[in-house]
């Protein structure tokens, strides 16, 4: 948003502002209305809205003053508390959201001209801003000034919104009748003009699909996300209307194809169509484009997301010829050939979870992106067809048998083959396990942190398998006595690369073992993203906007902590905050971090980095880890000279990191005095929402469940089961619990995805003073337990009646 350039306080207007405090702004009204006064709640002197910027996301907050003649506003944010000098260069509209209402003025209360005013009457108003994007609604009126334009938009009733859009930021605007008919009316152009203006017009609507989509080529994710503001902002427009619209079929034509769809819903309407001659699939890409305003992507040069290409299984892009394009938080973006197939549009919602927004693309397009991103069909292959074409006989003596190289065409194809398995089932491990003798090596997956067999390579060319790899490792083939490690750079198709990072391990008899981890960065995660128990989530929300402390997030590797921790970083990354992170490796990176790699062999530790940049004027420091008494130090230091720090541990749980950092040698009255909570979470694998299976709890289970629940607490096994019965039980009494299947989209797994179990001890002022004696690690938990917190095994539990999970997983963490 630019607020680097242009915050201040709210005291401190800018050059050529009036001096605080300023006269109030008396927003503008359309002729002839005014609003109901209403009561105004006690010291409210500023108005509530937000800002859309033109860069950055849509603030929320207070408007304190306006300045039309400086072109700015002062603004107070609310998720920063802090006030900054708005330019209307850096806006792109702002609305106040507190609702008005608007009526007409008697005439007795006018000095305006006697006669008829008008009433309270909806009209359309579209304006199309310099950026592409386009505002469409209804308004009762508009005010226009020379540095912007006021609009009313309506909300319900006589209730308007206040909308103020800079003249800079916009690039044409039309409110009222369209402009053909206006032209006619007030006689600037005669009928006959008119006309001829609309038949070129119905040239453009003739003109191929391939010549109309040439001008609109889209191919990035900020151009797509454009046309779908564009195409919100149109009025709801089905295929039938629209086609009729274009007059490419008739009346009768489209009765005849909807009877005849309402006989078999699973046909589209447009095939209907193509299928009696109507129309052609170019006339339907033509107004799909034209009319409904649904994107046109050009695949053969978009830049994909490789994590989103994994994380779409391959059935279901081949089985509805689609593609991923790009996610956020709660949309995500696919290309499709027909663009209103809704069974495609439904499954890959239900698979998603996330709300689908689908964009067209050519059928040569798909066709080649599936193939480059998915693998040509030939590649489906099985790896045992592969291991067939260089197979070696086990039982011949290796003096007679055929050498197989690691230049190898086939052996090549087969270990460009396992990679691209593990990639496009989003395996985080390849395992390579070499066996004595003539046993063959095993080759085992790791997904959702579980280790499964994917297939075994004779012995026979063992040693090729792993020479390959250090090869394209660029490892030293003839080094077995010592491990390497090394990173490979390895294009799964087309465009999408992929990094794996790879370690050797000598073992028995000469052998080695290989273990590669794939380092596809994970996008960043909200932290009401995470699946944290309500207590949780506030307790954390709470503690990141302390000014300065520590936070620490603990649990074993593999278990999120990074995630955790750049998702409190999401929450505190504003550009009013100066952060830097020390991590070793780097894996998640966010756009205004500014994030430093260790490297211990030039002596570029945690504590010197972090040394480092205490001098760098940050506010809000995070430790990759901590494991050492120096670096501990440091973290105490700093947040106790007005930082807010966070790190991991390698603990098994909350309290255990209290003493862990007491046994580092630190100063137990430091060391409270700068603690502001501690995090422990493990991660379980999610049950398959697609295919998990419901069914009542037996008294034994819940009996078991409670006795886990309650186990080394103060809780009663009984108040427990009250709890759950209140909480959980359905109208007849009857708990669910969830068992899992097996399906297509898990894999015949059952389980698809991991998610945390979680538990925060808050270091309230008790909590202090069991530091300052150095309690034990049980006698913290009790007190803390008796404050509120809850601890894995039972946020697990609570996961369990929730269906994400199942008491299998929760016991196996």
């Amino acid at each position: 948003m630019n607020q680097d350039k242009h915050q201040a306080q709210a005291q401190q207007p800018l050059s050529g502002t009036p001096p605080a405090p300023a006269v109030k702004f008396d927003w503008p009204l359309p002729p002839y209305f005014k609003i109901v006064p209403k009561t105004k709640l006690k010291g409210a002197e500023t108005d509530s809205c937000f800002i859309v910027m033109k860069e950055g996301p849509r603030r929320v907050g207070n408007l304190t003053h306006f300045w039309p003649a400086s072109s700015s506003l002062i603004f107070t944010f609310d998720e920063a508390l802090t006030s900054a000098s708005v330019s209307f260069d850096d806006m792109q509209s702002m609305c106040l959201t507190d609702i008005v209402e608007l009526v007409p003025v008697d005439l007795s209360e006018s000095n305006a001209i006697h006669g008829n005013y008008p009433a309270f009457a909806r009209q359309k108003c579209t304006v199309n801003f310099t950026n592409g994007d386009r505002f469409v609604s209804e308004t009762v009126g508009f005010v226009s000034r020379d540095y912007g334009l006021f609009l009313f938009i309506i909300s319900y009733g006589r209730n308007v919104l206040r909308w103020f859009i800079p003249t800079r930021a916009i690039l044409d605007y039309q409110l009222g009748e369209q402009l053909g008919k206006m032209l006619v009316d007030k006689k600037v152009l005669l009928p006959e003009e008119l006309e001829a203006g609309l038949d070129v017009q119905e040239q453009l609507r003739s003109s191929k699909v391939g010549d109309y989509l040439q001008k609109q080529l889209i191919v990035s994710h900020e151009q797509i996300e454009a046309a779908l503001k564009r195409q919100r902002a149109l009025p709801l427009l089905r295929l039938g209307d629209a086609l009729l619209q274009d007059k490419s079929v008739t009346q009768e034509q489209l009765d005849i194809a909807l009877k005849a769809q309402s006989r078999d819903r699973k046909k589209q309407l447009g095939e209907i169509l193509i299928e009696m001659g109507s129309v052609d699939k170019e006339t339907i890409k033509r107004v799909l484009a034209q009319k409904i305003g649904i994107p046109f992507v050009d695949l053969s040069i978009f830049q994909f997301d490789a994590a989103l290409i994994r994380f779409v299984p391959r059935h279901i892009v081949r089985k509805h010829s689609i593609i991923p394009l790009y996610r956020s938080e709660l949309r995500m973006a696919i290309a499709m050939i027909n663009p209103l197939d809704s069974q495609a549009i439904k499954e890959m919602s239900v698979f998603s979870k996330l709300t689908i927004d689908p964009v067209m693309a050519s059928e040569e397009d798909m066709s080649a992106a599936i193939e480059r991103y998915y693998g040509a069909r030939i590649n489906e292959t099985h790896i045992d067809e592969l291991v067939s074409a260089l197979h070696v006989s086990d039982e011949e003596p290796a003096e007679t048998s055929p050498a197989v190289t690691e230049s190898d065409s086939a052996l090549v194809r087969l270990v460009n083959k396992i990679i691209t398995d593990a990639f496009v089932r989003g395996v985080s491990d390849i395992h390579i396990e070499s066996m004595r003798g003539n046993e063959p090596t095993v080759i085992r997956f790791r997904s959702d942190g579980v280790l499964a067999d994917y297939s075994e390579v004779p012995a026979s060319f063992r040693e090729a398998l792993i020479s390959r790899l250090k090869i394209m490792s660029r490892l030293d083939i003839s080094e077995k006595r010592h491990a390497q490690d090394g990173k490979i750079n390895f294009q799964v198709s087309g465009a999408t690369r992929i990094e794996l990072r790879i370690v050797t391990i000598p073992t028995t008899d000469g052998l080695e073992d290989i273990v590669l981890r794939n380092l596809a960065a994970p996008r960043v995660m909200s932290l009401d993203s995470l699946g944290l128990a309500p207590r949780v989530l506030d307790g954390l929300h709470s503690l990141v906007t302390r000014p300065h402390g520590l936070l620490l997030v603990c649990g074993p590797t593999g278990s999120g902590k990074t995630t955790t921790l750049h998702a409190l970083l999401g929450c505190l990354n504003s550009r009013e905050r100066k952060i830097w992170t020390v991590e070793n490796p780097i894996e998640i990176t966010q756009k205004g971090l500014r994030q430093v790699q260790v490297n211990a062999k030039i002596d570029w530790t945690f504590a010197s980095v972090l040394r480092s940049i205490l001098r760098a004027d940050p506010d809000v420091i995070m430790v990759g880890e901590t494991r050492d008494p120096e670096t501990a130090r440091t973290l105490i230091e700093a947040s106790l000279t007005g930082h807010l720090v966070a790190s991991t541990m390698h603990t098994n749980s909350a309290v255990e990191s209290v003493v862990r950092m007491l046994d580092l040698g630190l100063d137990p009255f430091n060391f409270a005095d700068a603690l502001l909570g501690v995090v422990g979470q493990r991660l379980v694998r999610r049950m398959c929402q697609a295919c998990r299976k419901p069914r009542i709890a037996t008294k034994d289970e819940l009996a078991m469940l409670a006795h886990e629940y309650c186990f080394e607490t103060d809780l009663e096994q009984s108040a427990i089961l009250h709890q759950w019965s209140e909480q959980y039980a359905r109208e007849d009494g009857e708990i669910i619990l969830y068992s899992p299947l097996k399906c297509s989209q898990c894999e015949q797994k059952g389980y698809k995805g991991r998610v945390g179990v979680h538990e925060l001890l808050i270091n309230t002022a008790v909590i202090k003073k069991m530091i300052h004696s150095r309690s034990h690690v049980n006698e913290i938990t009790a007190v803390a337990m008796s404050q509120g917190m809850r601890t894995m095994r039972q946020d697990g539990i609570d996961k369990i009646f929730q269906g994400v999970t199942d008491w299998e997983q929760v016991k196996a963490v």
